[in-house]
Parts: C-alpha cells; sequence; structure tokens
C-alpha cells in the first residue's frame, strides 16, 4: 500500500505530506521482542528466564523455540485484524539484545532486523504504521522489570559507555529504515528513570543529533522522565519534529483501587491526571502520544471470581480515558490525541487477543501460572493470596519501623517507597529468579513438535479476541 510520504509534526499535531492532520492510535506487541513476564507467563526478567530454559531445552531446541515463537506472534493475519479494528498503528517494543550482545556492544548484528523488517513490511501492506519502540537498554533505562536488568537499578545513566552504544545503536537503525514511509518514527527509549534528569536530556540531545545525521524525517517519540511522567526539567525548546509521550495508568483499572462506577469525583481524576502529564506540551505547543495506556481484566484461568462484574468496572475506566484523549489536544481545540493502548497479545490479562484456555501453552503451563499468581511474582496488576501478601506487609512493617519516617520516600522513584522496593527485590528480582528454574522445568522432554506447538498457541488464528474491548477502540473516532 502507498502513502503519502513522511508523518511530521506541525504544532500540536501530526500530519502527512500534505499538512492533514493524521491521528495514530493502535496498540503494541510487547511481550514479542522485548519480554515480560505478566504477559507470557516467566517469572522476573526475560534474558534471565532464558538461561535456565536454555539449560533445559539444549541450544537446537531453544533456537527452534524462539525462532517459531518470535514468527508467529506477529504475521499478516495480526496485521489485517488490526487494521479492521481501524488502528492504523503498531507500536514495536524491542530489546537491544536482538542488536547488541554484552560482550560487544560496539558490534551491531544485522540479525536483529530480521523480525522488525518483516512486522513493518506486513504493516505496511494494511495501511498501518509503526512506532519503533526501544524497550531495553544495557544497564536498565528505569529500576523495573521490564527493561531486563535483572536488578532495581538503573545503571545505564552511570555508564557513559552505555549510552554511547545505544546512540551509536539508534543510527544504524535510522540509517536502515530512513527511506520508510510507513515508519511513524522513532521511540529512543522506554519509560525511562533517571534521578538525575540532566543525564537523560543529555542523553536525547545526543540520540537525536545521531539520528537526523542520517535521518532528517522521521518523527522522535520521546517519553517523559520517570516512567514517561514528568517532563518538568525538559528545555523550554522542543526538539524538532518531536512527539512527548506519556504513560497514562490509571489505578482505578488495577486491583486493589476499589471499584470504578464513574462517579463525577473518579472522571475528574482521570482528567487532571491527564492534564497534569500534559502540561509541557501545552506550555510549548507540541503533540502529545500517550504510548502507553489501558486496564487489566479477570479471567478464570488466573482463579479471579466476580469477572464480569470487575471486567465491567474496568471497561468503564478505559471509556472514560478514551473520552478524555478524544478531545486532549494540547492545544485545546478539542480535536483527538494519539494513543497505543497496552498490549496487543498475552495469556489473558490484558490483551487485545490473548492465548486459549485450550491451548498447548496452558496445557503445560497452567498449573505454574496459578502457583504464580497466587504468590504475587509479577508486580503488573499484582492480586496474591492474602496470606501471602501479609508476608511481605509484616516486611515491609519491619523496614518501615527500623527507617525513621523521614526517609521512607529517600530513594528515586520516591513513589515506589519501602513497600514498592521490598516487593521489586524481594518478589520480582530474588524469588522470581528462583522460580525461573521451575517455569524452565515444565519444559522438559517436549518434542520439536510440542515447542512448535507451544509457540502456536500465540498464533492469531488460535487466540482468543476480546471483543468488548476491540469494539470500544474501533469506535474512536465515531
Amino acid at each position: 500500500m502507498v502513502n503519502s510520504g513522511f508523518l511530521k509534526v506541525s504544532g500540536t499535531k501530526i500530519v502527512d505530506s500534505q499538512g492533514n492532520p493524521v491521528v495514530l492510535v493502535g496498540t503494541a506487541t510487547g511481550g514479542h521482542l522485548n519480554m515480560e513476564n505478566f504477559i507470557t507467563g516467566y517469572p522476573g526478567h526475560e534474558t534471565e528466564h532464558k538461561e535456565p530454559l536454555l539449560k533445559v531445552l539444549g541450544k537446537e531446541k531453544f533456537d527452534f523455540f524462539f525462532d517459531k515463537f518470535y514468527e508467529y506472534f506477529w504475521t499478516d493475519k495480526d496485521s489485517e485484524f488490526l487494521a479492521s479494528l481501524n488502528l492504523n498503528c503498531l507500536r514495536i517494543p524491542f530489546n537491544y539484545r536482538h542488536f547488541l550482545d554484552d560482550s560487544d556492544l560496539k558490534t551491531v548484528k544485522q540479525s536483529g532486523f530480521k523480525y522488525l523488517d518483516r512486522m513493518i513490511e506486513s504493516c505496511a501492506k494494511y495501511g498501518v504504521y509503526t512506532i519503533l519502540d526501544l524497550h531495553a537498554v544495557p544497564g536498565g533505562q528505569n529500576q523495573d522489570w521490564h527493561s531486563d536488568s535483572g536488578i532495581h537499578k538503573a545503571l545505564f545513566w552511570q555508564f557513559q559507555e552505555f549510552q554511547d552504544r545505544i546512540v551509536d545503536l539508534w543510527k544504524v537503525i535510522a540509517a536502515h529504515y530512513k527511506d520508510n514511509t510507513w515508519v511513524a518514527g522513532y521511540n529512543p527509549l522506554n519509560e525511562p528513570g533517571d534521578s538525575k534528569n540532566y543525564r537523560l536530556i543529555n542523553f536525547y540531545t545526543n540520540v537525536e543529533r545521531a539520528i537526523r545525521d542520517v535521518d532528517p524525517n522521521h518523527i522522535l517519540f520521546l517519553d517523559g522522565n520517570t516512567y514517561a511522567m514528568d517532563f518538568s526539567q525538559f528545555p523550554s525548546e522542543p526538539y524538532p519534529n518531536t512527539v512527548y509521550a506519556i504513560h497514562d495508568y490509571s489505578n482505578f483499572g488495577f486491583p486493589g483501587s476499589g471499584t470504578y462506577v464513574g462517579s463525577e469525583e473518579q472522571v475528574s481524576k482521570l482528567k487532571r491526571q491527564y492534564e497534569r502529564k500534559i502540561e509541557y506540551m501545552k506550555k510549548i505547543g507540541v503533540p502529545v502520544w500517550n504510548g502507553e495506556f489501558g486496564p487489566v481484566y479477570s479471567a478464570e484461568t488466573r482463579g479471579d471470581t466476580n469477572i464480569e462484574a470487575t471486567n465491567s468496572a474496568r471497561y468503564k475506566v478505559l471509556r472514560d480515558q478514551l473520552s478524555i484523549y478524544k478531545t486532549g489536544d494540547p492545544s485545546g481545540d478539542g480535536s483527538p490525541i494519539s494513543w497505543s493502548i497496552w498490549v496487543y497479545k498475552d495469556i489473558g490479562y490484558q490483551g487485545l487477543t490473548y492465548v486459549s484456555p485450550d491451548s498447548k501453552w496452558f496445557k503445560v503451563l497452567g498449573e505454574f501460572l496459578l502457583k504464580k499468581k497466587k504468590l504475587g511474582l509479577d508486580k503488573w496488576g499484582r492480586d496474591a493470596d492474602p496470606k501471602i501478601e501479609n508476608l511481605y506487609i509484616q516486611i515491609s512493617s519491619h523496614f518501615k519501623e527500623a527507617i525513621s519516617e523521614k526517609f521512607h520516600r529517600a530513594v528515586y522513584p520516591y513513589i515506589w517507597g519501602i513497600d514498592g522496593y521490598a516487593n521489586r527485590v524481594l518478589r520480582d528480582m530474588l524469588f522470581s529468579q528462583f522460580m525461573s528454574y521451575e517455569f524452565a522445568e515444565c519444559f522438559r522432554d517436549l518434542t520439536f513438535e510440542d515447542l512448535d506447538e507451544m509457540a502456536a498457541s500465540f498464533k492469531f488464528e488460535n487466540v482468543i479476541k476480546r471483543e468488548e474491548l476491540n469494539n470500544y477502540l474501533s469506535e474512536y473516532f465515531k
């Protein structure tokens, strides 16, 4: 399919080559080229869970399984389905390890383009733009699981070598896609968490310059600091041809926040949260892209109860957020903003599509997944057994009693506090690292045919569509 050329920024709008506004709406393939624990079911971090899998499967089976997983996760049928929902953009998160080895960060592997090329070409066939999202970098750009560092510190900001190598990587990527008009642009760093702020600004300045050296046309989509929420230290002069990205999750869409009914007070809170995040865009007159948002959903496969009522409330959160975005342009002219809902495909917690409970995936991993959920190993939408949760409450209470209260939020990101950090280190990291071996053991003795069937659980023709969610998204422009 042919488009009208490169997209670009004009005021608070993204426009095509003729100056017509283009609103990019879509989703993201989290869990694919950057894997995440709650999306496919392993505990902890991507690289750590792959190490015991390699030991259990051996290299031949390990390579076979992941080749099939990457292949099956996104095909032309997924592109066609996305377009059928009136969605016109796919954000593609990827891990730096597809391009760089930790033992040699200076050599860019051309094999890293294999799956990106295929996905971009597939989307283009159906008129779907793509945004390339570097979701994990050496040392980790934030303190959480999805930067795949295995630790609770963002070492990316402490080592200039890490930053320089990623600037170099983006220059190679930009040179590769400089003539591709179906690539809407580049999202150089997902959810940065720089406690000192200025290091992030320096990185953005360097990476913008490097990309522009080889590719003057594509838009940059820059996340705010502290998980795409804070622009307070950003320069008053915007980078050229740049969109600024927020992530706008609401606690109302997750366990432990009470029931959302859409009251005046609750809707007002959603609006205030959004308005606070776009203050910078309003001030300097630039576009906003909501790069991530979306509730999680209850399911029988997770051992949940009160499923229908819970999901009805979560859909209400979604509809009210979409209503805000529909008139949320920073200019105040009442026009819609661009967004990318998280996430496209998973094992039944948040995706527009999800793996069937009758699949080989659940036959092999079903019991382990229930155990993991009961233990509350995943931070995302954590909903553990109350008895187990109480153990961690007691540990946090011990910390709080021993540490002076004025230091309870002394460690960045400050909003985490002692509770957040205790869970991050004890459950997300330590407990999950040991449980990775139990997860891997589930794959022992699986044949090549079994592994193919496991990977095929994520094929479009085998997954279930979350119809109500998809209907709401497809009606955004109505």
